[in-house]
């Protein structure tokens, strides 16, 4: 075995070797154009890459230094945390954030405690999420009538209703689509109050993943007018829901109901075994939550609901980062208080 970076006619073999789309070869040269550092590294058995992973670095100003990022990546061993020291030292980074892509179905026997000691006996330490915790997943290798089966009655009615309204959906995974996806974007967040991305930042995703065939655009239309505007994610067998917008209008044809059930079918056309819902509350949701409804939305569609490791700090520099967390809890203190003065 032995570990070098990853070289650019490699990228064929690196996609094959990684489990996630933000560990994709395309979603680091996306990160890139935003201005981040980059380093992809593989683990080699003779010529054979056998696992990789790929490390954005973000700047921290006033520190002058970076924190790293490793979404998403594989089970967490000894090579890994090597690499990871490594590369921080080159980045000069004070941290490096892991949130793996190791999940177990809620209520199965488990080994993330044993995964978990090992990151705490090395370095790590609990750290702040980006990802949340939890998610629903669906297995697509059944079939279309037992997937309809298994929504829920209250879904089943409302995708119903979508088709018996005139409902339909379009796939336009085109610069117009994603400029599309762009002006629903800018009314959700306006209605709902929750941060999103610039539209620069989706523009820039589209430059780079719109030929990539991983991202894919796709419109609910009810009498010509675009209701709901979802971007998709397809990436090695397995099909993603990482971005949706809607707006205020006929919500009484339900026309996100119908939305996910068709991105079930695709998903089902394009191969995919397995669909990664991107996100939910854990298995006793607080009904107040502000997230609540989209849990129970996404729940109604009859997945397992599966818990990720978490997210962990794999911390380089102890006393710099002691001083990066003082200073990230007054900076998010006085975001809060700016959005309640509504600065």
């Amino acid at each position: 075995m032995f570990i070098r970076k990853i070289r650019p006619e490699e990228k064929e073999a690196y996609n094959a070797a990684v489990g996630h789309p933000l560990q994709s070869w395309e979603w680091g040269q996306f990160r890139q154009t935003t201005g981040l550092e980059l380093e992809r590294i593989g683990i080699f058995d003779k010529s054979k890459l056998v696992k990789a992973l790929q490390v954005t670095f973000h700047p921290v100003p006033i520190l002058n230094k970076n924190i790293g990022y490793l979404p998403k990546g594989y089970m967490p061993d000894a090579d890994q945390l090597g690499v990871l020291r490594t590369v921080a030292k080159e980045h000069n980074a004070i941290f490096i954030k892991l949130e793996p892509n190791v999940a177990s179905k809620v209520g199965a026997p488990s080994a993330h405690s044993n995964i978990a000691k090992f990151l705490l006996d090395n370095d790590c330490v609990p750290g702040k999420p980006l990802f949340t915790k939890y998610t629903f997943q669906l297995d697509l290798t059944q079939e279309e009538d037992i997937l309809f089966k298994n929504l829920s009655s209250k879904t089943r009615y409302n995708v119903n209703v979508a088709y018996k309204k005139g409902v339909q959906i379009f796939e336009n995974t085109s610069a117009e689509g994603m400029e599309q996806y762009i002006a629903v974007l800018e009314e959700t967040t306006k209605r709902q109050g929750f941060y999103a991305h610039s539209p620069e930042y989706f523009r820039k995703m589209w430059k780079e993943l719109g030929n990539s065939g991983m991202l894919k655009i796709f419109n609910a239309v009810y009498e010509g007018e675009i209701l709901t505007s979802w971007i998709m994610f397809i990436f090695n067998g397995v099909l993603y829901y990482p971005y949706g917008a809607s707006r205020d209008l006929h919500r009484d044809v339900m026309a996100s109901n119908l939305m996910m059930w068709e991105m079930i079918r695709f998903g089902k056309q394009q191969g995919c075994t397995l669909f990664d819902m991107w996100g939910s509350l854990g298995p006793e949701p607080n009904e107040k939550d502000p997230w609540f409804g989209f849990h129970r939305f996404k729940k109604g569609y009859g997945g397992d609901l599966v818990e990720f490791l978490g997210t962990f700090d794999y911390v380089v520099d102890f006393p710099l980062y002691q001083i990066f967390k003082i200073g990230d809890s007054l900076r998010w203190k006085f975001l809060r208080l700016k959005a309640k003065l509504k600065i």
